[in-house]
């Protein structure tokens, strides 16, 4: 996955280099990393799964789910910076006081459900048909996306100085929206057998974002931005190659992130 992260950064860092040449459409761009919190909605989750020869397809109704930023591994390994929840943002300046750009917008995410939450489970495991409220424990069910939920956007992005000084703004309002996909690495466990999956592209996202940024240097800034958006899990990964699992829901975000301008 790294490696894909990689290619893409230089993609990204290349075009304008050369697109500057015979467009002044381009003025600038921008670099940002920062890491992230998400607040998110229950879910309808529906298994479709062979366990053991055994058929498993049922839905659970209003599950609760949660993030795990582990922002205190910062601290613990400094160089495993990707092991936090984390954001980077690659954008491009649209005019000469980059008031307008277009961004690629990505969220290492984790969403993990509670163990033995309450829910309303319908369908069939085997022969054993159910309709009823019940809990089930981690080794009968157990669903997360911990290598990442990943919210892949592009974003239009606008930008309104609110301070600045006789050369440069220092503070400025931002405002964001965009849409894209999800490459989630699902882990499920199902009737006691798990499967940590593959890279997966499993849905689409949109979503908007507003905050500020304070340009505490020329070029370095500091962005905190809140961002709501939806998933839709339409093609996760289950146990067997033919199984499928599905699942929407809403998410509320809080993103930090230190950043760099680029001008051409």
């Amino acid at each position: 996955m790294r490696k894909y992260l990689i290619l893409a950064f230089f993609t990204f860092c290349l075009l304008p280099a050369s697109a500057q040449k015979k467009s002044h459409w381009l003025t600038g761009m921008y670099l940002q990393w920062g890491y992230n919190t998400e607040w998110y909605t229950k879910s309808n989750i529906h298994f479709n799964s062979t366990v053991n020869g055994v058929p498993h397809n049922f839905t659970m109704r209003g599950v609760k789910a949660h993030d795990r930023n582990d922002l205190d591994g910062i601290v613990k390994k400094p160089l495993a910076v990707t092991v936090p929840q984390y954001n980077y943002r690659i954008g491009f300046y649209l005019n000469a006081k980059h008031s307008r750009a277009i961004e690629f917008n990505f969220d290492h995410t984790k969403y993990i459900i509670y163990n033995n939450q309450k829910v309303k489970a319908k369908g069939y495991i085997g022969n054993d048909h159910f309709d009823k409220d019940t809990s089930f424990t981690h080794d009968q069910v157990a669903f997360e996306h911990t290598n990442g939920a990943n919210f892949y956007h592009i974003n239009y992005v606008q930008q309104h100085t609110l301070l600045s000084n006789k050369t440069r703004p220092v503070l400025t309002a931002v405002w964001k929206a965009g849409a894209g996909f999800l490459i989630p690495k699902t882990d499920v466990t199902l009737s006691g057998k798990r499967l940590d999956n593959k890279f997966h592209l499993a849905g689409y996202c949109f979503g908007a974002e507003g905050g500020g940024r304070w340009y505490f240097a020329k070029r370095i800034f500091i962005e905190g931005t809140a961002k709501a958006g939806f998933a839709n899990y339409t093609n996760s990964l289950a146990l067997d190659n033919n199984g499928r699992i599905n699942h929407s829901f809403g998410y509320f975000e809080l993103i930090g992130t230190l950043g760099y301008d680029i001008r051409f």
